[in-house]
């Protein structure tokens, strides 16, 4: 009993639960040749993070928390969204104002998980989908906050807020308070596409393919992390039951780490962050993982999208 009342709740479907969504485990589509075939072993630099690059910039976006406002299992769309909204930093040379992805875009629409758990890959499929069907893809933050529900969840406040997939719950507004204000949808909103995902496992692989093109998510057995306040992990862990992005690698003593970046606040562990050792796939960590390159984005005259002004109330981008 103390055994089922502690165990953690596995957010990370199996590859049965993955292909009954529809979806492709371990899917993949690509256009350009992969880092693995091109970049030699030897190539690689002992130390790499995106979050302190040799070239003095910092291509990593915000550090996120998928427990607040309450407790949501959507590890997997924030492992993806981290590691997208980093190669689109890496895609702009760091320039402007950071494009933080709307995580409850995925939860409402997706499809490919929930609060109670999803796809490693599923949110780049879901993505590469729409940008090719509609030409606009996952809209920013802010004007698609987090709630941390999904449509069948009923804990805390779920209950009372819809987030079925439709127009208000793509990207929306709200004029100012009722009675006399409205909410509605941004049909016109910012948003960024995909032109190619694909999966990678493998230390070796792995390396490659954030060294030339960005952070990947991936897979890990978050069990025994839970407590982790510091150092390098290297316990074998049993399943994967997590998903988080990989930033870059480093080395300390004889050990060599991969940077993790986590989804649990900066409260926990390094800044939010965890050193995994590499080569050995300690905690599953080198089992699954996943990537995307971006497309067009919305920003202005740094992007490679228009960007639509909306007024304060939206309404002459649809909200009313």
């Amino acid at each position: 009993m103390v055994a089922a009342a502690t165990a953690r709740l596995n957010e990370v479907w199996t590859k049965e639960q993955t292909e009954a969504a529809g979806l492709v485990h371990k899917g993949s589509y690509t256009i350009s040749p992969l880092p693995h075939t091109y970049i030699k072993t030897s190539e690689l630099p002992t130390n790499f993070s995106w979050c302190d690059h040799p070239d003095g910039n910092n291509y990593c976006t915000k550090s996120l928390n998928q427990h607040i406002p309450q407790y949501c299992g959507s590890c997997w769309a924030h492992g993806s969204v981290s590691a997208l909204g980093d190669r689109i930093k890496i895609k702009r040379k760091a320039r402007g104002i950071d494009i933080n992805l709307s995580v409850q875009h995925i939860l409402n629409c997706g499809n490919v998980g929930s609060c109670h758990g999803g796809s490693v890959d599923g949110p780049y499929q879901w993505l590469h989908q729409i940008s090719k069907q509609t030409g606009s893809g996952i809209s920013y933050d802010t004007s698609n906050p987090y709630l941390a529900c999904s449509s069948e969840s009923k804990e805390g406040f779920c209950g009372h807020v819809d987030t079925t997939c439709k127009a208000d719950n793509v990207a929306r507004t709200c004029s100012t308070f009722p009675p006399s204000g409205f909410c509605g949808s941004i049909t016109n909103y910012p948003n960024a596409t995909i032109s190619e995902y694909g999966s990678v496992e493998g230390a070796d692989k792995m390396a490659k393919e954030i060294y030339a093109r960005g952070p990947i998510s991936c897979g890990i057995d978050a069990s025994p992390i839970l407590k982790y306040t510091g150092g390098i992990v290297s316990e074998s862990g049993d399943m994967v039951d997590h998903v988080i992005s990989v930033v870059g690698w480093g080395t300390e003593g004889d050990k060599e780490y991969w940077i993790v970046r986590n989804s649990w606040g900066e409260y926990w562990g390094e800044m939010g962050f965890i050193r995994v050792e590499k080569g050995n796939n300690a905690l599953q960590l080198e089992t699954q993982c996943a990537w995307a390159v971006p497309d067009k984005f919305t920003h202005g005259d740094l992007g490679e999208s228009t960007n639509y002004r909306c007024y304060e109330d939206g309404s002459n981008c649809g909200s009313k």
